[in-house]
């Protein structure tokens, strides 16, 4: 089983928007073959819980304007440090730079395919970055 079409429209548009605002280590994987409960997570990271916040509020109205898409579940807010929005058909986390290097979500899913991103919705991280300054964006420059 992989993921459906929905589910990729919905992690594409997810992702653009956490890139738009800055995120960065955007990155999508495909659980549906070990999942019954969703068919994909998107992952994305900022430096502060500012922007944390920013990124979730970012993504919720791209999916609710483009794709009529509300989440079901959005927990973690208060704290900004983690937040996640369940839409069933996929999972976001928007994590701070440190709960992501320190709970590695990664690794749980290295098992699993990682999903293709459009090329200005993936952010790279740079060593400026993880010293606390802006990260670095591909694509379009945003």
């Amino acid at each position: 089983m992989t993921a459906t079409d929905r589910s990729i429209e919905l992690i594409n548009a997810a992702a653009q928007a956490a890139a738009d605002k800055l995120a960065h280590d955007v990155v999508a994987y495909d659980v549906s073959d070990v999942l019954a409960i969703t068919d994909a997570f998107l992952l994305a990271s900022a430096p502060n819980d500012r922007q944390v916040k920013s990124i979730v509020d970012g993504i919720e109205e791209r999916l609710l304007k483009e794709l009529k898409a509300k989440p079901v579940r959005r927990e973690g807010e208060r704290d900004g440090r983690w937040v996640l929005l369940d839409y069933v058909d996929i999972v976001v986390h928007v994590q701070h730079s440190e709960e992501r290097v320190f709970y590695a979500l990664e690794r749980l899913w290295k098992d699993c395919p990682e999903l293709e991103l459009p090329e200005d919705a993936r952010a790279t991280r740079t060593k400026d970055d993880a010293a606390g300054e802006a990260p670095e964006v591909t694509g379009d420059g945003r």
